[in-house]
């Protein structure tokens, strides 16, 4: 090992950055050029020198560094020995001669690097101008690829300054930053454009975007500039998500009690980006559907989601910019307060949306993924840091929410509410997650830590067997897993609520072991009534009474209700005595069971047969799915039985399909809307002879005239999957006039929704086909995801193939990161025998990457639980039975 090597093995394989040196501010200068997608850059560093040292080590990755020197306050230059990039640890160590002394001084570095096309650092993408495709800029620095675009401190903990010049950038172009520009200078074709200093900020924050935009503009109460820039003559598709952010911006300030702190905020919609939106501070970053508006082809789902996301986006600028998390182990403190509070402030601006019952689907996908072995804790051990990315998840974001939501169902609101007082407390400066408890702890009076650490330093959830006996109700809780297992006895602290007979009979209380009792005798034996001489006996009472426990879904954990009480909850159901939520809750609680074999699937279907009758849209919504996930296990478990079990779920939907028709009424709700684009797309996947038939009627039409009203934006999904039902090898013209208009709609919600449906045909060429069109440049790499959420469960093995043939391409192409992610998960999960998982786990173990190791085998995970879950099905004695009764009662 030679010097070097000796110098550089002391700092490899290390989770964070030596801490002897701090940075306070960055002087940076970026040269573009756009011609051949390179740039280069000259960084002045101010830092501080906490602890003598010979070495200042900071993160770089894939950049050339030309040129280093560190300059002390007392104007000694230091030119250091030794400049060693690692790319390996995404490190650079200088080395120098001479001790460094304690102290400040500047640290100068030159550098460059390639424009790159994997969405990710200071990135390269495209746009249209008169028919020409040109370049643009963009960066992605969350979570750790600041270090793509400059040499920084790329840690979140390592706060500072930013001012920040661009040069050599065209003169037609516009370009952005975290700040406003405060002076621009032309020179010939370019100019440079200098930004005001920043607020103190770390690194995954930076922001850079050059290209031709429109803009619209407005100011909140307080004078703060908004503004939501577009691609050109698109300004007017930018004013829905402008309203949203005043408004959000407005709202946060006054429920936090703390100001925004900058001058302005832009948000930007660029052609492609690797997620939904980037919370840069006063420069957020959205792909192109989640910030334009289109009356004409924005869905509701679309309208609602772009609210959530734009709420997110603001209020990550209060929780997470103003206030960070140390370091990534706390991600969840960005990502599940801003998910959660979004929520809080879209149910403010649209309260008949009942936007807190969507939150349950959010729910829903947390309680999945943390019902797995694979999962992780809230609060995650980051030893790697590029391995963080993984770590956007449901985890994070939705059982980070969750467990935010029942915290604030426990202490109420109000003393939720004193969230400003950990704002106040740690503003500009960075937090864990034992502050936040700290600080409601003291305004609360509760021990919130010893509650709340469990949940988030715990891997999984509990799951609560409720029996009665005679008139106790007896708790008992063990870890929920979907693969049958019960977990190695740990426990929770749970918040358990209960609703007794009726939503006025409530009662709350903390379970703090593994067992716990409740004596109800009063409510059993008098009807819940002191007036002994009521009409209603208590016999009569008990042969109606119902117990709910976790009430309207507040709690994240799962009930297993004895056969007694699961009998009467589907009588209350029936008679339409539980709310909207609570029916979400024990349907989707019985679907987990049964997935995890702990209830036969003839039960489920049992229970499924009380949702027959008015449904509110939450609930309509997981019937649907829970039917169409059942049927997908159907389809290799007992085939014989697909057909009657998929006319069965016809029957379900039929009433609500006739009552909600395909065309709009005027003056009705959007959750109306909703179900219709739901109840729909169900009919038509179910293969529903009348609804296939009606929607290529219809898409005919539309075909015929774009300006038709018998095709509403929110029935186009449904018609453009029965489409492609109908679309085989030998009748192609389905699918070529989805890729015309796909070619030829400028919108990029319609373009989306055409994506979703493409691969959705049975015939295995057509998925091929589609899939291959899919790596084509018509397709932009960050919409990959929405081709392969789409592909049919017949071209699952195609699909399957297609990745291994092309596996190196597709490294090359899309990268490690988050747009491999999805994809992998898309493919592989579908599948449901132990053969395919052997088959796909021996792919991968020569070929996982530290960025996706977790995601291919939760991936796994997820297909060998269906696996388990198909062979249960098999053994089920009565299902034939059960199915051939529920499937003949119309």
């Amino acid at each position: 090992m030679d010097s070097r090597e000796k110098k550089l093995e002391q700092f490899k394989g290390q989770t964070r950055l030596p801490n002897f040196a701090v940075p306070k501010r960055y002087d940076l200068t970026l040269n573009l050029d756009l011609q051949v997608c390179t740039f280069s850059g000259i960084v002045l560093i101010d830092i501080s020198i906490v602890q003598a040292t010979k070495f200042l080590v900071l993160n770089t990755l894939d950049l050339a560094i030309d040129d280093v020197s560190f300059t002390s306050s007392e104007n000694h230059n230091h030119i250091p020995t030794d400049i060693i990039v690692d790319n390996g640890d995404e490190i650079l160590v200088l080395g120098f001669n001479d001790s460094l002394a304690t102290g400040n001084g500047v640290l100068k570095i030159c550098f460059s690097g390639t424009l790159n096309e994997q969405l990710k650092g200071l990135y390269r993408c495209t746009y249209v101008d008169g028919g020409v495709k040109k370049n643009m800029v963009a960066t992605q620095f969350e979570a750790v690829d600041a270090r793509l675009c400059f040499p920084c401190w790329d840690e979140p903990a390592f706060k500072a300054t930013f001012k920040i010049t661009l040069t050599n950038v065209p003169l037609e172009l516009t370009a952005l930053s975290n700040m406003p520009v405060s002076l621009e200078k032309h020179n010939g074709r370019h100019k440079t454009i200098y930004f005001e200093e920043s607020v103190v900020m770390s690194t995954y924050l930076v922001a850079v975007v050059v290209g031709l935009f429109d803009y619209i503009e407005d100011t909140t109460d307080d004078g703060i500039k908004v503004r939501a820039y577009t691609p050109v003559g698109q300004s007017e598709k930018g004013k829905f998500a402008l309203k949203i952010a005043v408004k959000a911006l407005e709202f946060f300030k006054e429920y936090f009690t703390f100001p925004y702190g900058l001058p302005k905020l832009d948000m930007v919609a660029v052609p492609e980006f690797s997620g939904g939106a980037m919370e840069n501070y006063g420069l957020i970053i959205y792909r192109e559907n989640e910030l334009l508006h289109d009356d004409l082809h924005s869905s509701v789902a679309n309208t609602q989601r772009m609210t959530i996301v734009v709420a997110h986006e603001v209020a990550h600028h209060w929780f997470g910019n103003l206030v960070t998390m140390e370091w990534w182990t706390h991600l969840w403190l960005n990502e599940g307060f801003a998910t959660w509070v979004s929520y809080l402030v879209t149910d403010i601006l649209f309260p008949e949306w009942k936007i807190w019952n969507h939150l349950l689907q959010e729910t829903t996908d947390g309680l999945q993924m943390d019902a797995l072995e694979q999962s992780h804790p809230i609060e995650v051990e980051i030893h790697h840091a590029r391995s963080v990315i993984e770590y956007f998840d449901a985890i994070s974001y939705k059982k980070g929410s969750a467990v935010i939501r029942m915290l604030q169902d426990f202490l109420g609101n109000e003393i939720f509410q004193s969230l400003s007082s950990y704002m106040a407390r740690y503003a500009w400066g960075n937090a864990k997650t034992e502050d936040l408890w700290s600080v409601l702890s003291e305004v609360s009076g509760v021990g919130v830590s010893k509650i709340m650490s469990i949940w988030t330093k715990q891997t999984g959830y509990p799951v609560i067997s409720l029996s009665l006996k005679d008139c106790s109700l007896e708790f008992k809780q063990t870890q929920f897993l979907s693969s049958g297992l019960h977990g190695d006895g740990r426990y929770w602290i749970i918040p358990i609520t209960l609703s007794l007979g009726s939503y006025d009979r409530r009662t709350n209380f903390l379970l703090e072991s593994e067992f716990g009792e409740l004596d109800i005798s009063d409510i059993c034996h008098t009807g819940g009534s002191s007036n002994m001489h009521q009409k209603e006996s208590a016999e009569d009472f008990q042969e109606e009474f119902w117990i709910k426990a976790n009430v309207h879904q507040a709690g994240f954990y799962r009930v297993k209700y004895d056969d007694g009480l699961l009998t009467q909850l589907a009588k209350a159901i029936k008679s339409n005595c539980i709310s909207a939520a609570d029916e979400f809750g024990i349907l989707d609680d019985t679907f987990a069971l049964c997935e995890a074999c702990e209830i036969p699937l003839s039960s489920l279907l049992s229970l499924i047969e009380v949702y027959e009758k008015d449904l509110e849209q939450i609930t309509l919504s997981r019937l649907i799915d829970v039917c169409q996930n059942v049927a997908k296990i159907a389809h290799d478990a007992i085939p014989d039985l697909l057909a009657t079990l998929k006319q069965f779920f016809i029957n379900l939907l039929l009433l609500c399909a006739e009552s909600l028709g395909w065309d709009v009424v005027p003056g009705e709700s959007q959750l109306t809307a909703l179900m219709r684009e739901e109840v729909l797309m169900a009919l038509v996947r179910f293969g529903h002879r009348e609804t296939c038939e009606e929607a290529l009627k219809r898409f005919q039409a539309f075909l015929d005239d774009k300006k038709t009203t018998v095709l509403p934006v929110d029935t186009r999904k449904a018609a453009y999957i029965a489409v492609m039902r109908n679309t085989s090898n030998d009748i192609r013209n389905g699918l070529e006039h989805l890729l015309r208009l796909y070619r030829e709609v400028d919108a990029v919600q319609e373009k989306t929704r055409i994506l979703r449906c493409l691969a959705s045909s049975s015939d295995t060429t057509i998925v091929l086909e589609v899939l291959d069109f899919m790596f084509s440049d018509e397709v932009r790499s960050q919409d990959i995801i929405y081709v392969a959420s789409g592909i049919s469960l017949e071209g699952r093995s195609t699909a399957w193939t297609w990745l291994k043939e092309r596996w190196d391409m597709i490294l090359k192409k899309w990268g490690t990161g988050p747009l491999l992610h999805p994809l992998i998960r898309k493919i592989v999960t579908p599948f449901c025998s132990h053969e395919m998982a052997d088959e796909i786990e021996a792919f991968f173990a020569p070929r996982v990457d530290p960025s996706f190791a977790m995601n291919v085998n939760q991936s796994l995970e997820i297909l060998r639980i269906k696996a388990r879950w198909v062979d249960y099905v098999k053994q089920d004695a009565v299902l034939g039975e059960v199915v051939s009764q529920l499937a003949s009662q119309k």
